[in-house]
């Protein structure tokens, strides 16, 4: 754990702080691990050296310029973990595998977790398994590499070069086990509990190699019999390794001791993942803004084969024969007090529905950031649809009210079925008049 003292700033999701001195250097170091879109910072007037600090929707923990930042999320911590391992189809967590009453700060309560999970899968005794390695050895074990032999030693005596299995705990599900206890003791705890559990896991694992993961997609180990009670523990060391790296400003991967959820992100992915679940929708039928099937534009081409200008990229789309039949924007972001839904959002989503020539399309708040309602566009009669999910509660609560929203977005899709269909029939009988 460092030792060196830091300052405190102790942050809130979109809720703008009182007057805090920062020196030049400080407000630098902030801004190279935090964007403006992440941290605002704005000088209180009147008072020189001093600024206001504004969260947007990354929360976490970050140590920067000896300054170290808490970043809250509106929702309660255990509920965020809970909800980001299920986004991230890891694993089922609830909020109570994160609710710990002596700490409060994410890399703190990740630690009492992986700590909590570790001593279960550990209770079984330490996970073992084969890894092949090649060796030249002077003693003859495993399979005799002939081809090394010959190539590099003309055959010669020993050492011979040999392939073989070890029998080792230096394996995969303890290698990720190991890695994101490492990422977290680099960070400063708070909870002496917290840094004693790291120890213990530190030094069960003290013949497992330490490895460096590709931080966006850590492996994923293969689960059968033999090492399913390991499942929770590779799944939040996994996500740990995900929230330990994140890109600066610059574009530079930030190596401080840092472990930030982007909100925005998070949710969209959670309630990507709920709704195929829930209506059992494969990912090439409800798809994401990431893997749409073809380019989507507001604006015609110049020829009718080619795309037009003005992309759109909807959070969700529904697909069939090459057909949209549902399209919505999720959002998790601070409305006005009143929870009027922004002009911009209503703008962006009649833009979806006319491009796709369908009913209407629907938005997606979280709840407590948008009141629910419909709105119809003048002269076209397209309905814009404002849902609101309410997040609090635990995971199987969230989901209930998910599997509401999904009724919703399977009559809208039922709708356009219909529409389709009847100026198909329309059209078959124009022609044929």
């Amino acid at each position: 754990m460092p030792t060196t003292a830091m300052r405190c700033l102790d942050l809130q999701e979109w809720r703008t702080s009182g007057p805090i001195r920062l020196s030049a250097a400080e407000i630098g170091a902030l801004r190279s691990v935090l964007p403006p879109s992440a941290l605002g910072v704005e000088p209180a007037e009147g008072l020189d050296g001093a600024y206001h600090l504004t969260p947007g929707s990354t929360v976490g923990a970050v140590e920067a310029g000896g300054l170290s930042v808490l970043i809250r999320p509106k929702i309660d911590i255990p509920q965020t973990l809970s909800l980001a391992c299920y986004a991230s189809d890891l694993a089922r967590f609830q909020r109570s595998d994160f609710d710990f009453a002596q700490a409060d700060a994410l890399p703190d309560i990740l630690a009492l977790a992986l700590a909590r999970h570790a001593r279960r899968a550990f209770s079984r005794g330490l996970l073992h398994g084969y890894r092949e390695e090649e060796d030249a050895l002077h003693t003859v074990r495993g399979r005799i590499r002939f081809d090394e032999m010959i190539r590099r030693r003309f055959g010669a005596p020993p050492p011979v070069d040999v392939r073989y299995d070890e029998f080792t705990d230096d394996i995969l599900e303890n290698r990720l086990v190991k890695a994101a206890a490492a990422r977290l003791a680099a960070a400063r705890l708070r909870s002496r509990d917290a840094r004693r559990g790291l120890g213990r896991i530190a030094a069960t694992l003290d013949n497992v190699s330490l490895t460096e993961f590709r931080a966006k997609e850590p492996p994923q180990p293969r689960f059968d019999r033999l090492n399913e009670h390991y499942r929770g523990v590779v799944a939040l060391s996994r996500l740990i390794l995900r929230l330990s790296a994140f890109e600066s400003r610059r574009g530079t991967a930030a190596r401080a001791a840092g472990f930030l959820i982007n909100m925005n992100e998070l949710f969209q992915r959670f309630v990507t993942r709920a709704l195929r679940e829930t209506l059992r929708a494969s990912d090439a039928t409800l798809r994401s803004d990431s893997n749409l099937p073809r380019k989507l534009t507001l604006d015609e081409g110049p020829a009718p084969d080619a795309p037009g200008r003005v992309s759109l990229l909807p959070d969700l789309t529904w697909w069939e024969g090459g057909a949209c039949l549902f399209v919505g924007d999720v959002k998790y972001k601070k409305v006005s007090d009143g929870g009027g839904v922004p002009n911009a959002d209503l703008y962006q989503l009649l833009a979806y529905a006319a491009a796709l020539g369908l009913p209407g399309g629907t938005l997606i708040y979280a709840k407590g950031e948008a009141r629910e309602g419909e709105h119809v566009v003048r002269h076209v009669g397209k309905r814009l649809r404002v849902a609101a999910l309410d997040l609090s509660g635990d995971l199987d609560a969230v989901l209930n009210r998910v599997s509401v929203l999904a009724r919703a977005i399977a009559a809208a899709r039922d709708e356009a079925r219909r529409e389709f269909a009847r100026a198909k029939i329309a059209n078959v009988s124009q022609k044929a008049s």
